[in-house]
């Protein structure tokens, strides 16, 4: 039987209760034959694990991704740039890495591929984001609809795509928020190829519809997304969740494709060290 790869999970919940740490894990949870898993508080406890893992999920979070403390912050975006670094300089077995919502964010500022934004109001519920030509050839992306239905929940994002830096660093623009021509408002970066192994999304491809059901009807979340949303938002939303084309679909490609073929790749490269 082959020994398990390692995978770290990096939370930067800092304690805040939410459904995507919960979600990964249960995605993770089955390729438990395969890997061991750790997890990593990254802001409440500054723990940020070092090289030693082959595979590496960065999860959403809350807050300004521009702001932080410097004990997590630079061991953070070390780690990034030292993931970087190994995939460029090793050869064999290789690191390969998702970042997800707030983490994506911060790795998309790292590289310095595009300008965050605040927007007028916080992006929440369920919406379709489209493949740019990159992602179109995307093979992650290729089970999914064009346009696919993601769970997006964010005040912060990634506009104005430095097309320029990200040809020369080989870094691809996947997805862009829907087109609403009536608003003169920047289409965001929805998802982005990194490198051949390492990959981000705005959206929470994590996101469980059965879970979300349940944790947006409870009583006094239901209360506070009526009164910010709306009913028809709300509903609309529902509805989306009992689609089994739409985010059940996204929560079923996009992670787990993501897990089998890094932990394939990283036996494979092992394979070659021999």
């Amino acid at each position: 039987m082959e020994s398990k790869l390692k995978l770290a999970i990096l939370d930067m919940y800092e304690g805040t209760k939410n459904l995507g740490m919960t979600n990964i894990q249960d995605i993770v949870k089955m390729f438990r034959n395969d890997l061991d898993c750790e997890i990593f508080d990254v802001r409440s406890a500054v723990r940020v694990p070092d090289l030693s893992h082959d595979i590496y999920i960065f999860s959403g979070g809350p807050g300004n991704p521009l702001m932080g403390d410097e004990s997590w912050l630079t061991p953070f975006h070390d780690l990034i740039d030292d993931l970087w670094h190994y995939n460029r300089s090793e050869e064999g077995s290789k690191k390969f890495v998702f970042f997800i919502c707030h983490s994506y964010q911060m790795a998309c500022h790292h590289f310095k591929i595009g300008e965050i934004d605040r927007r007028r109001k916080k992006s929440f519920g369920t919406f379709p984001v489209h493949k740019t030509e990159d992602g179109e050839q995307e093979w992650l992306f290729s089970p999914l609809d064009e346009p696919f239905w993601v769970a997006d929940f964010r005040e912060f994002q990634i506009i104005q795509p430095d097309f320029a830096r990200m040809e020369k660093l080989g870094i691809k623009l996947l997805c862009i928020e829907k087109d609403r021509p009536h608003l003169e408002l920047e289409r965001a970066m929805m998802a982005v190829r990194f490198s051949p192994e390492m990959i981000g999304t705005q959206f929470h491809p994590e996101a469980d519809p059965v879970g979300m059901r349940e944790y947006f009807a409870e009583p006094e979340r239901l209360a506070a997304i009526l009164e910010e949303y709306g009913e028809e938002k709300y509903r609309d939303m529902v509805n989306h969740l009992h689609d089994p084309d739409k985010i059940a679909r996204t929560h079923a490609t996009i992670l787990p494709l993501f897990l089998k073929d890094a932990i394939q790749r990283v036996r494979a490269g092992a394979l070659e060290l021999v």
